[in-house]
């Protein structure tokens, strides 16, 4: 647009309704679904702006930014509802208002760097540390100052890229690249709040911060169509115990696209995630598990 080569802005702005099944009736860690928000109200998710060098291989992101769109992300887990497919809960319940995900974006400046073959890459985004205004979370709501602080993120990222190829296709060809479902990807990565909180069961502040790894994989594909098969994932957290209600979650999954014969465009899958409570935190329970099995079918 406007001739701005390599250039792209993004604007996304939603309405969150209905009702609070888990903050009501379940009081669960793991939560019940991924759009469950404590408000109803309507804001904006996105609102940036991306500009692309050297062939695009480097691109510099700013604007109103949620880094659950890139970073921790595993695209083999976006097929379960439960909240800790999406962000992990060890980092999602950090912070004063939580890190900027969903359903809240925040001030943000974000880099990211591929290789020219897309075998590996590197980003980082520096944010505020409090989206929105906690006081009032109607709308969209851009706060800065006030001991906010700041939080960052960066990740390092392995995707070697492998050709799947369909029987008697070009490995090139349209009809192989638009038939294709693979998944190959390892990541690391480490994020930090610059201000300090109150330590849980003592006097002072610390510092919270974090680390995580995560890993997903096409593990077996039908033969001869590429785009069927099984792929699973591993996700592991951990975020600092003294000033977090969480010090460590894992979750594991599978998932299996076409498992019924003549429901190629079904998903099935199975998940478990495991929360554990940081010592500090004086709780009935010390850790909580959730179990999704979920089936998605295609209508039309």
């Amino acid at each position: 647009l406007l001739g701005w080569d390599s250039t792209t802005a993004y604007f996304h702005y939603h309405s969150d309704l209905g009702s609070k099944f888990n903050q009501n009736y379940v009081g669960g860690v793991v939560g019940v679904d991924n759009i469950e928000v404590s408000s109803n109200t309507a804001q904006f998710y996105h609102a940036w702006i991306q500009k692309g060098f050297f062939k695009d291989s480097l691109s510099v992101l700013a604007g109103l930014y949620p880094v659950d769109s890139e970073f921790y992300v595993t695209e083999t887990s976006g097929v379960f509802i439960q909240p800790p497919y999406g962000m992990s809960n060890e980092l999602a319940l950090t912070g004063k208002a939580g890190p900027p995900v969903f359903p809240l974006g925040a001030l943000a400046v974000r880099v990211k760097y591929t290789t020219p073959d897309k075998n590996f890459y590197a980003m980082g985004a520096l944010t505020d540390g409090v989206p929105g205004n906690p006081n009032d979370p109607h709308g969209t709501q851009i706060q800065l100052g006030g001991g906010d602080g700041t939080f960052s993120i960066i990740e390092f990222g392995y995707t070697p890229q492998e050709d799947a190829t369909d029987e008697g296709a070009k490995p090139d060809s349209k009809e192989v690249k638009e038939s294709t479902e693979s998944f190959n990807k390892i990541a690391v990565g480490f994020w930090r709040y610059s201000g300090k909180f109150d330590v849980l069961d003592a006097a002072g502040q610390r510092h919270s911060q974090g680390a995580y790894f995560l890993a997903e994989r096409t593990l077996a594909t039908e033969k001869g169509d590429p785009s069927q098969g099984l792929s699973g994932f591993v996700r592991f957290g951990v975020a600092s115990e003294e000033v977090n209600p969480l010090d460590w979650t894992a979750s594991i999954g599978l998932r299996y696209h076409g498992l019924i014969a003549g429901r190629d465009d079904d998903i099935a899958g199975i998940a478990m995630t495991v929360n554990h409570a940081s010592s500090h935190l004086h709780a009935s329970e010390h850790q909580e598990t959730g179990i999704e099995a979920t089936y998605r079918a295609q209508i039309k």
